[in-house]
């Protein structure tokens, strides 16, 4: 009997124009518009170094880390300076931040360090991140530096020069962690941020073609559901031979959609391209069993049913940042929990980790998180199978 409904299921599945349409053809069209919108953009998109300025003061000139390492960061015979920088006093430097020819400028006194901008757009936020990575070698620094005055002092040297220590630790760090520069044309794709989202959107658009298969399974749908409800076959079984073609016919549309957006439109999605398929096929599992949970729960006809997924689709995409690439930020920000139940978001996520960095932790995090999603959404539907009662047939 599994047999059975599987077969019968892929023939549902193949012969539905409008599943064929919604699993396959439209995220294909969406790639090549994708293609067509923003195959230029980053060309255009070279970062600019950003004016800054920094107040002279004795406090200044005693901090090796930060003169060292703004000295390189504005190097002009490198081609990966991240500032410009005017060395003022405080006065003309709150002058040329008022008439906005700054980013903003740093003060020193003592060994604190402080940064002061007008607003709170990527270049001041790039600002403020450079100052605590370099505080961050500051205190770096210090950790090593007490080591070695200790181990002369344990040695029985006396004679110990603790401005040069430092200043010879400052700059054999920063020689070594001069790790800040500009990488938007090398492995920073925004453009990927719509690809990943157009993944994440195809994998739960595998629960459209389980909830019509839930739909020709239930009685109150169609003839073929009243069959199958007085028939002596446990309805869980009957589901599961129907759910296994349609995770078949998904991991089709998967494969077809790497394809295309690999060898036709040139999309490149890293180095960890096996992870990244096996992120879509667990992703695909969570879309199919959120198709389950609607096709079981909603006691409305094949119109609102697809209306309602498609809605809740759309609304994930919308706030993992498809329609706006710092959408899914501001939700991490504010309403972290709408994210942490986003399966679109899981699949995002999981995509940036890999295409980003070489750590899986986050990305094996996606992954079980998607399955927990799977599992709940079933054990939800599983629950409404239960219940299912008519009154006549």
């Amino acid at each position: 009997m599994f047999i059975h409904n599987f077969k019968y299921s892929l023939k549902i599945l193949f012969r539905s124009k409008s599943l064929v349409f919604w699993t396959l053809a439209f995220p294909l069209i969406m790639a090549v518009l994708f293609n067509a919108a923003f195959s230029n953009i980053e060309n255009s998109e070279n970062f600019e170094p950003i004016d800054i300025a920094v107040v002279k003061s004795d406090d200044f000139e005693k901090n090796i880390i930060f003169k060292e390492s703004l000295k390189f960061l504005s190097d002009k015979s490198s081609d990966k300076r991240f500032f410009d920088i005017e060395y003022t006093n405080l006065e003309k430097a709150e002058e040329l931040l008022f008439d906005e020819k700054i980013t903003g400028y740093l003060v020193f006194e003592g060994e604190d360090v402080s940064v002061t901008v007008n607003s709170s757009g990527i270049n001041e936020t790039i600002l403020r991140y450079v100052s605590d990575e370099i505080k961050s070698i500051g205190g770096l620094t210090e950790n090593i530096g007490k080591e070695r005055i200790s181990e002369l002092i344990m040695s029985g040297n006396t004679d110990i020069d603790y401005e040069r220590i430092f200043t010879n630790i400052s700059k054999d760090i920063i020689n070594e962690k001069q790790n800040i520069k500009d990488i938007s044309t090398e492995n920073m794709s925004y453009v990927m941020i719509e690809y990943y989202s157009l993944i994440a959107m195809t994998c739960m658009y595998s629960g459209i073609l389980s909830m019509v298969l839930v739909n020709f399974k239930s009685a109150n749908m169609c003839a073929v559901g009243k069959r199958s409800a007085v028939s002596p076959v446990k309805k869980i079984g009957m589901i599961m031979g129907s759910l296994v073609s349609g995770y078949v016919v998904q991991m089709l549309c998967i494969l077809l959609m790497f394809l295309f957006t690999i060898f036709v439109i040139g999309v490149d999605y890293g180095e960890n391209l096996p992870m990244t398929v096996l992120l879509s096929i667990v992703g695909s599992l969570a879309g199919l069993s959120m198709g389950v949970a609607v096709g079981t729960l909603v006691k409305k006809g094949d119109n609102a049913k697809t209306t309602i997924l498609i809605s809740i689709t759309m609304a994930g995409c919308f706030l993992s940042g498809m329609m706006g690439i710092t959408m899914k930020n501001i939700i991490d920000k504010n309403v972290p929990f709408l994210n942490m139940i986003n399966p679109v978001a899981m699949i995002t996520d999981g995509l940036y980790a890999l295409y980003y960095n070489e750590q899986f932790n986050r990305v094996w995090f996606d992954i079980i998180s998607l399955l927990i999603f799977t599992v709940v959404m079933m054990f939800i539907s599983w629950r409404g199978l239960r219940r299912q009662t008519y009154d006549s047939l």
